[in-house]
């Protein structure tokens, strides 16, 4: 029996505290529209073409969504949605018996009872008289009995399901609808190792593995729902069925979370919510509804207008308690361009292209930039002040491959769903060499797999001009080329170089500035003298913190101490990083020299091979 996108009557079931309890007043429905939800057409169309008979639903289960009437989590949405005649639905929830509507349990005991006494269905009362009566009355019996031990028996309640589609096909007319919650617990993934497993978790396994793959259930008219946040969490051996389909429940979008809005501001009358309905849906983007309901529940109780720090810490705190706070933290850099000493060339260059260039919102954006440059060029405090010029959340991708070593896709998923759901964020990873994991032969499967899937989300056109990546390095030549090709962060590589020239002399004035003695004669002296050609920015910033801790009284003294202040012993590497920033820069203007010949190109390859024979990597 097919059914379709439209929302349908609410069916009447047994009673059951979780499924009764109500977000939110009902709403008439005449005062906010109809919902619409993708997701739902897709498993809609799935399940009336005939497609898969399995079905994980994964994604963002534990929200609310709307059937109509009113908001309701997930389960009670799709009973709801899929109450069509010549349908039965079963429900099995780890925390209750297994559940079917008051009106379709005696057809379903009848043509259990039918089944197990090998008689035709329309048959059995008549056979009932003639033959011993008990037998019926005893399977009868037995099926309330089977629905009651589900109830902390899940081996059992698996097992009673697969008969029932059985007994479906059988001696039923109508066709069955069966909803599992929580596979993942069911089913567990225990990274694939069945040595790991307990009897009970393998005897599951096998039960759902046989009653999939059976040509007569997928062949059939009756379907299996199963739900977990993620397919990964459930065990392979069922995950990787070919017969076992995926339908994924991305998180709100802008129009999800404005109708959200306007429901409940309708519902509690809350005029602040109703004036602002645009604001907040924009303003609470990367939220489930469950989260924004939160704000919206303050609210109501202030009587005051949602405050965008108000969304923007409910944002943040929703994200790190979804990902984990050692993934991913949010980062707000309070300098800007004008506070970057030097680099006049490269900041004309941010001003005029890059950031004008990031902030487009389709195809035209730059997917993100690899910053390449020796350790301790200023690498971090430019592109910091680059991401708050772009006025966007910035999200810190941190311990990227130690979360994820051996772990599953989970993550990985949330954090594809958080992304999809912010209308612009900027990912920002610092020391992207060691963030970033292998795909070569030596990586760990589940971290090259994981690896491979931010390659291709860094070029997926669905989150263009949405996901700008911006990857720090001071080793460019150890970054995937996967990752440097062109499409992904290798559509522009800058190099953060050692001032020179002008800006050279603007590093040494604001070194001087806290000692009040940058007269020209010692500013002079310093960049001829003083100091060694390939001072980092980092070397400028210690001594300038040097003199604010010790001020020197005159320029000897000063002249002293820059006498005194010797580099560590990295020129080398310092150097082969500089010619690898220059050899994998992707824009002629962006190099001290922009008419570099090839010639010039293969004596910087030269030097870095000699350098390599020296053991500088």
């Amino acid at each position: 029996m097919q059914f379709g996108e439209g929302f349908l009557l609410p069916c009447v079931i047994s009673p059951n505290p979780n499924m009764s309890d109500k977000v939110s007043n009902q709403l008439p429905t005449q005062d906010v529209p109809a919902a619409s939800y993708p997701f739902f057409t897709h498993l809609a169309r799935t399940i009336n073409s005939g497609q898969a008979r399995s079905i994980v639903i994964s994604g963002n289960i534990y929200d609310l969504y709307y059937d109509g009437r009113e908001y309701l989590p997930l389960i009670p949405f799709l009973i709801n949605k899929t109450k069509v005649p010549g349908l039965i639905q079963v429900i099995y929830e780890l925390n209750g018996p297994i559940r079917i509507a008051e009106e379709d349990r005696p057809k379903l005991r009848e043509a259990w009872t039918a089944w197990k006494n090998q008689v035709a269905i329309d048959a059995v009362a008549t056979r009932e008289v003639l033959q011993d009566g008990s037998k019926f009355e005893l399977r009868r019996k037995e099926f309330d009995q089977y629905l009651r031990d589900a109830i902390g028996n899940s081996t059992q309640a698996l097992e009673f399901m697969r008969q029932l589609t059985i007994c479906s096909r059988n001696c039923l007319k109508e066709n069955l609808l069966i909803i599992i919650e929580g596979t993942d617990i069911l089913l567990p993934s225990g990274d694939g190792d069945v040595s790991k497993m307990n009897d009970a978790q393998l005897r599951r396994i096998t039960i759902v593995t046989d009653w999939f793959g059976d040509p007569s259930f997928f062949n059939g008219k009756d379907n299996v729902l199963l739900l977990a946040e993620s397919r990964s969490l459930i065990h392979q051996r069922v995950s990787r069925l070919p017969q076992v389909l995926t339908v994924e429940i991305p998180s709100p979008d802008l129009a999800s979370r404005r109708h959200y809005a306007q429901w409940h501001a309708s519902s509690s009358g809350n005029r602040h919510v109703i004036d602002t309905l645009d604001v907040v849906a924009d303003a609470t983007a990367g939220l489930s509804l469950h989260a924004m309901r939160q704000l919206l529940l303050a609210s109501d109780y202030s009587k005051q207008p949602i405050q965008r720090q108000d969304t923007t810490l409910q944002v943040e705190q929703f994200i790190q308690s979804q990902l984990g706070d050692d993934v991913i933290e949010f980062k707000k850099p309070i300098q800007t361009l004008k506070d970057v000493i030097g680099f006049s060339k490269l900041k004309d260059f941010l001003r005029d292209y890059l950031i004008p260039r990031m902030k487009l919102p389709d195809d035209r954006a730059l997917p993100g930039a690899a910053i390449a440059g020796p350790i301790g060029g200023g690498k971090t405090f430019i592109f910091e002040a680059v991401a708050a010029e772009l006025d966007m959340p910035v999200l810190v991708l941190k311990n990227i491959r130690s979360q994820w070593f051996g772990q599953t896709d989970v993550i990985f998923e949330r954090l594809r769903r958080v992304l999809e759901a912010l209308e612009k964020v900027v990912i920002f990873v610092d020391e992207a060499d060691t963030q970033f994991g292998s795909v070569g032969e030596g990586a760990h499967e589940t971290e090259r797999r994981l690896t491979g899937k931010i390659q291709a989300m860094m070029s997926d056109p669905k989150l263009r001009g949405k996901v700008i990546w911006l990857l720090m390095t001071a080793r460019i030549h150890l970054l995937s080329p996967d990752i440097r090709r062109p499409g992904r962060v290798g559509d522009l590589i800058i190099p953060i170089l050692d001032p020179t020239g002008e800006d050279r002399l603007e590093f040494i004035r604001w070194m001087l500035g806290p000692t009040k003695l940058a007269t020209d004669e010692l500013v002079e002296w310093l960049d001829k003298e003083g100091l060694e050609e390939d001072y980092s920015s980092a070397a400028y910033a210690a001594l300038r913190s040097q003199f604010k801790a010790v001020p020197p009284k005159n320029a000897e003294e000063l002249k002293i101490i820059v006498r005194d202040f010797l580099q560590p012993a990295i020129k080398q590497t310092r150097r082969y990083q500089t010619l690898q920033a220059l050899i994998n820069c992707t824009r002629r203007s962006l190099l001290p020299n922009p008419d570099i010949s090839d010639q010039e190109r293969a004596q910087m390859e030269e030097e870095i091979r000699l350098l390599e024979s020296m053991g500088i990597r």
